[in-house]
């Protein structure tokens, strides 16, 4: 008899959202009159959506990681089209402003304290790349969550690539500025660009991942094409997205939020329901198409793999 051990991550397919109950969900929102609300809910976007004409397209789909799967992915149509990306535009309705980010040609700039400073353009980071799918969970800091299958790789993988120095600390990601590719820029209520950073043992760790695609395909621009970060341990504003530059430093970097709102949004930033968000509590989650909030768990689930990297940490809240 096959006695299968289930991650701390897992959620067993009980308690997955049936396809009826979330088709009905988004039927009874739109007769209430919250279609068009921000909520995602709306018709979805033809021309955000598309994603054939990625140069990338044909290298798709790659073949899932056993080591990181969950039974039941959130609906695409729910998933691509609920979406954070300030940079783009307001509102989770974001997919409506997505077909603004031409991601090609797109270059990720190396540097720092490394040994092999350098640029390399996505296309070429693709080839070079081993690249897997793995479905992971993800927490937002509103306290929605999904369950997403992401294509990528480790980021040790490019940590490795760059060779960083015994002095460098902690990896320092920038979002892109060019206000043609995302209207969002042009607000003044953000100090941009869109900057995150994490600690080395954070950023080696198996679990941070560089994202290229979801659902099979290359990512659409909504979700943060076409290199985003997925560290599914911590709240999903630490994933930052659409990545220009990569930054190995001796210094902890101050992320976007925390610059603008340093009592709410700190730099650790992992998932932890014991603590809460000043204006909200982070004790339960509503799993997009769920009609029902759920317990959030520690570390969102993931706690077995990432716990040891915050031994002696005890005296800071792992939220900020």
């Amino acid at each position: 008899m096959l006695i299968r051990r289930r991650k701390g991550w897992e959620i067993p397919e009980r308690d997955a959202t049936p396809e009826t109950v979330w088709l009905n969900r988004r039927a009874l929102l739109a007769a209430a009159g919250f279609a068009g609300l921000g909520l995602g809910l709306g018709p979805q976007s033809a021309r955000a959506q598309r994603v054939d004409g990625d140069p990338s397209m044909a290298l798709y789909p790659f073949k899932r990681n056993p080591a990181f799967d969950l039974p039941a992915p959130t609906a695409e149509s729910e998933a691509t089209r609920y979406n954070n990306f300030i940079e783009l535009g307001p509102g989770k309705s974001t997919h409506r402003y997505a077909a603004s980010l031409k991601v090609r040609p797109w270059t990720i700039k190396i540097d720092g304290l490394v040994e092999a400073p350098q640029e390399i353009a996505i296309d070429d980071l693709l080839k070079s790349a081993a690249l897997e799918e793995r479905v992971y969970r993800l927490r937002c800091v509103e306290t929605w969550s999904a369950v997403i299958p992401w294509t990528g790789f480790p980021l040790k993988a490019l940590v490795d690539r760059a060779r960083p120095l015994s002095s460098a600390k902690y990896v320092r990601f920038e979002g892109f500025s060019d206000v043609k590719l995302g209207a969002g820029l042009r607000s003044r209520l953000y100090p941009w660009p869109y900057l995150e950073g994490i600690t080395m043992a954070e950023a080696t760790n198996d679990l941070a991942f560089l994202v290229t695609g979801a659902y099979g395909k290359p990512l659409p621009g909504q979700m943060g094409a076409p290199l985003r970060l997925a560290l599914p341990w911590k709240y999903g504003f630490k994933s930052i997205k659409s990545i220009t530059k990569v930054s190995f430093v001796a210094d902890r970097p101050k992320s976007l939020w925390e610059q603008l709102q340093p009592d709410e949004y700190g730099f650790w930033a992992n998932v932890n329901p014991a603590v809460a968000h000043v204006r909200w509590s982070q004790a339960r989650e509503e799993p997009l198409g769920g009609l029902t909030r759920v317990p959030t768990k520690l570390f969102n689930g993931y706690a077995e793999q990432v716990a040891h990297l915050y031994k002696g940490l005890e005296n800071e809240k792992l939220y900020t």
